[in-house]
């Protein structure tokens, strides 16, 4: 008699890494409303960066605490559960993000209780709904190009991610994860901000986008190497999890 669905330890270990993948991915797109200052988080002097004319200290969108778990997912993904596991996720997760906007949108539009506007007034928010609206009301260009870029960029990393397999086999898992994460992101990395900042409303010179761009694909590539270690922690967790045999036997057809 067949074991049931959910009681195989491969189908488990999917779902748990689609369910963390999407949650990750939905989480970065609206915290990515915020821009931080690395070096004030860090409490270390300003560190001025000056590329093609432009000149700036390190600013980045609160998202990008997640986008190197999402890169992460994505690699153990596609080491385990091939093309078909990475493609699905990917496409899942944009649905979900576009389900997040259209229900954040229909609250904005919403009409507030009186008493809830001024509710947090002593907190220094004179209006809630303004607030409300601004955090989670994110400009229809940002949200495009981050979509398109999401999805480009998780398309080429799959295709970057077994091409390089093919390559060399079960060798250098470092190197398939980074790699694939070094194209991919390349793309991602200047897609959305062309999208949402170029094509969008603000008109960015060519210079300021690509000074931009080349900063956050430089911290996505440093946080990409950070990643290494836990590559390999989280695929002998999963090896001991699965068990050897039912693990390679997974790989081998990932791969093939």
């Amino acid at each position: 008699m067949s074991r049931p669905l959910l009681e195989d330890r491969a189908t488990r270990l999917f779902i748990a890494l689609a369910v963390f993948f999407c949650v990750n991915a939905v989480l970065a797109e609206f915290i990515g409303v915020k821009i931080f200052a690395l070096e004030d988080t860090l409490g270390i002097a300003p560190l001025q960066w000056n590329l093609f004319g432009q000149s700036g200290s390190l600013s980045f969108t609160a998202g990008t605490l997640l986008w190197p778990i999402v890169f992460l997912m994505t690699d153990v993904i596609n080491e385990f559960f091939g093309q078909r596991g990475v493609r699905y996720i990917s496409w899942l997760a944009a649905g979900l993000i576009c389900y997040g906007f259209m229900f954040a949108f229909a609250a904005i539009s919403l009409a507030p209780a009186g008493w809830w506007v001024g509710a947090a007034a002593d907190q220094g928010v004179p209006d809630y709904q303004a607030a409300f609206a601004a955090v989670f009301g994110q400009g229809l260009w940002t949200i495009a190009g981050s979509l398109v870029a999401f999805l480009l960029g998780q398309l080429i990393d799959v295709a970057v991610f077994h091409r390089i397999r093919r390559a060399t086999g079960e060798r250098w898992v470092w190197l398939r994860a980074t790699g694939s994460t070094a194209v991919s992101q390349l793309v991602d990395s200047f897609v959305v901000l062309y999208i949402a900042f170029v094509l969008g409303p603000q008109k960015w010179p060519a210079s300021l986008f690509l000074a931009v761009s080349t900063v956050n694909y430089g911290y996505k590539m440093l946080a990409a190497f950070a990643m290494i270690p836990l590559i390999y922690l989280l695929r002998a967790g999963i090896t001991r999890y699965l068990g050897p045999e039912r693990a390679a036997l997974l790989r081998a057809e990932a791969g093939a």
